[in-house]
């Protein structure tokens, strides 16, 4: 059960609480998202720690309110190794957030299209 990577018991909680606005919480989550994503690959580019470290915890915290278990545990690691600064496991660590983020993001997708109905 533990690579399950979207916890629909979140998103029905914040569908519940959302109603008509869950669409657009979905959009600016995936958008925030790609931001962020950029913020933590130009960190690395320039060797930036603490930017490394920022945008990791900040993804961290969006993931986990979405119900992205993996992807925010993935951020934690990364949020973790910027911390004590060593960096050299950060690009295989990036990598693996992005391939993570593609999955959540399709399947949040999925999940928007699921409201068309």
């Amino acid at each position: 059960m533990s690579d399950i990577h979207l916890d629909h018991s979140v998103l029905s909680a914040l569908r519940d609480v959302m109603e008509d606005e869950f669409p657009v919480l979905l959009d600016t989550f995936l958008a925030d998202s790609a931001e962020r994503l950029r913020q933590i690959q130009q960190a690395l580019a320039l060797s930036d720690s603490q930017a490394l470290r920022l945008a990791a915890h900040s993804f961290k915290g969006s993931c986990s309110n979405m119900g992205a278990p993996v992807l925010s545990g993935l951020c934690k690691h990364l949020e973790d190794i910027a911390r004590r600064e060593q960096l050299a496991d950060a690009p295989t660590l990036i990598r693996q957030i992005e391939e993570e983020f593609l999955v959540v993001r399709d399947l949040m997708q999925e999940e928007r299209r699921g409201l068309n109905h």
